[in-house]
């Protein structure tokens, strides 16, 4: 069994408040979810306007589709004209 694991900040430009951020983060939360399958969550910085850190997992029999999944979120996030990706670390864990 593996376990993909994934970390990524994000930049949100354009928002003047909490509340507008918080729809723009949950939207693409569900998004994913419901594409990928994975397990979605805002993890940190969830008093900032501009910043959200992001913690993505998938579990698999095999790293390599653990891999293409969590390369698949970074994508679709990529693609999201609303955010910035600052920083994203990803991780398979073999047990």
């Amino acid at each position: 069994m593996v376990v993909g694991v994934l970390n990524i900040t994000l930049h949100i430009g354009g928002v003047s408040s909490l509340k507008e951020k918080r729809r723009i983060i949950k939207s693409i939360l569900e998004r994913i979810h419901s594409k990928y399958r994975v397990a979605a969550a805002e993890t940190g910085r969830q008093d900032e306007w501009n910043y959200s850190d992001m913690g993505f997992s998938c579990v698999s029999n095999e790293a390599s589709h653990a891999e293409s999944v969590l390369s698949s979120v970074i994508r679709f996030i990529d693609n999201d004209a609303r955010v910035e990706i600052i920083q994203s670390i990803s991780e398979s864990i073999h047990f």
